[in-house]
């Protein structure tokens, strides 16, 4: 925690009190700001209060006598309609930011850097591999913001100092002075729409990543998809990225190649086909980013190969946590539907694979042209027996039923099959509330479950 300057002898109002809420309201009372702080969650004022935070009741203040309402990212800005704090401080003529529009202020003062990663997904493995590529380049790096801590738990800014920051469309939404040194679009799909009212609302927002960047800074954008090429068409400068085609300017990795082109020519490459956390063209991508991120920041290409060789993957996202032998064991606990464990299967051959929990809309009936790569599926939980049906005829499989039944069967097959590569693989398609809390409990089960094989060998940093 570290205070927050910028608003010094100013009346803050902060609403929503999570996590987030709570650190931004200690920095402004840190820094010499006075905080009215407010949430219209019982629990959450009282967490708030055990923190040591001073509770003002929003719904009573004149916001005439604010200077700024900080805004969760959770609330409402503008759809399905504006929060009432927002009413009352756009009636008021003061400004609505997040904490991230603090946090920004403050690097600015420090003449710290910021690389700035949005996008609908791949942002958080492309938020933590570029903070491996640059802290094993040797630079002094931070990494959070919508991934892991919240922005005033980093540590505080100081000149030089690179700060990584996974952004929401949200938080981008109350980030007005928003200007990375290197700025991430990794793609743009439908989602919270809820929130932003359409798709071309979103992506207005997430383009303002780039809106206000200065001269010599460093804008990456996918054109995989429209939105995104879109976008890109509208920021001259800006470098292109496409994992699905080879571009004859940008970064490119169709081919799991990454492939620096200029005018037709290759002048620089990597090959990621053999990094262990780097499988599919969706890592492809994330890879791309952080290639251009680190050249940005004055790494060299050796150092950035070196670096995304020992990266160990993002925790619970095809995760490769252990070998026993010539076999591979993958967490992908956070594969709670088809269509983000079709990620994984398609990553791999030689798939043992073990699925189920509590099974969303459509089952695993998309993952149908998958199939053919799966040695055999061990399923558990709820979805075994709907699963089972799906399976049938098409794919060897048992109903294991528990995860420690279907990890030792797994590794067990895996370890005997004659076929290269074979790979244990916990990607469940399913949510895990029928067996286990979370997603990151069931992930932490198996890599308990994997430790605990005669001979297993468990990954560097893997907890176990």
């Amino acid at each position: 925690m570290f205070a927050a300057s910028t608003f010094a002898n100013k009346k803050v109002g902060v609403f929503g009190l999570a996590r987030s809420g709570i650190s931004c309201a200690t920095a402004l009372r840190l820094g010499g700001a006075e905080v009215a702080a407010w949430d219209d969650s019982e629990p959450a004022v009282e967490k708030a209060k055990a923190e040591g935070i001073t509770i003002t009741n929003l719904h009573k203040v004149d916001f005439k006598t604010l200077d700024a309402l900080v805004l969760s990212p959770g609330v409402p800005l503008t759809h399905p309609e504006p929060h009432w704090t927002v009413v009352k401080a756009k009636a008021a003529g003061i400004e609505i930011i997040g904490d991230t529009e603090i946090f920004a202020r403050e690097l600015a003062k420090a003449g710290s850097k910021l690389v700035a990663i949005t996008g609908t997904n791949g942002k958080s493995t492309t938020t933590v591999l570029i903070g491996h590529v640059l802290r094993e380049g040797g630079i002094d790096v931070d990494v959070g913001g919508n991934i892991g801590l919240a922005v005033f738990n980093l540590r505080a800014p100081v000149a030089g100092r690179v700060y990584v920051l996974e952004l929401s469309s949200f938080q981008i939404d109350l980030m007005p002075s928003l200007k990375p040194d290197v700025g991430i679009l990794t793609n743009i799909t439908p989602d919270h729409l809820d929130r932003h009212g359409n798709l071309e609302n979103y992506a207005a927002v997430k383009s303002r990543i780039f809106a206000k960047m200065e001269s010599g800074a460093t804008a990456l954008i996918s054109v995989d998809d429209a939105p995104s090429a879109n976008i890109h068409a509208a920021h001259q400068g800006a470098t292109p990225v496409s994992v699905q085609s080879t571009l004859g300017d940008g970064l490119t990795a169709a081919d799991g190649i990454l492939r620096v082109m200029r005018a037709g020519h290759v002048i620089d490459q990597i090959d990621l086909r053999a990094m262990p956390a780097l499988k599919g063209k969706h890592n492809w991508q994330n890879a791309c980013m952080a290639y251009g991120a680190a050249k940005a920041l004055g790494i060299s290409t050796a150092k950035i190969a070196a670096a995304m060789q020992s990266f160990p993957g993002l925790a619970h996202r095809m995760q490769q946590i252990a070998r026993l032998g010539e076999v591979a064991f993958v967490n992908d606990s956070k594969a709670t539907n088809a269509d983000a464990a079709e990620k994984a299967l398609s990553s791999f051959d030689n798939i043992y694979w073990i699925a189920g929990g509590i099974a969303k809309a459509g089952g695993i009936e998309p993952l149908l042209p998958y199939f053919n790569r799966i040695a055999k599926a061990y399923l558990i939980g709820a979805a075994a027996p709907d699963f089972a049906k799906s399976l049938e005829g098409k794919v060897q499989f048992e109903i294991s039923e528990t995860l420690e039944r279907a990890v030792a069967n797994a590794a067990a097959d895996a370890a005997a099959s004659i076929k290269a590569k074979p790979v244990v693989l916990l990607s469940p398609a399913c949510a895990s509330f029928d067996q286990y809390k979370n997603f990151e409990v069931r992930g932490e089960a198996f890599a308990e479950l994997v430790a605990g094989l005669s001979g297993i060998t468990m990954a560097h940093g893997v907890k176990s």
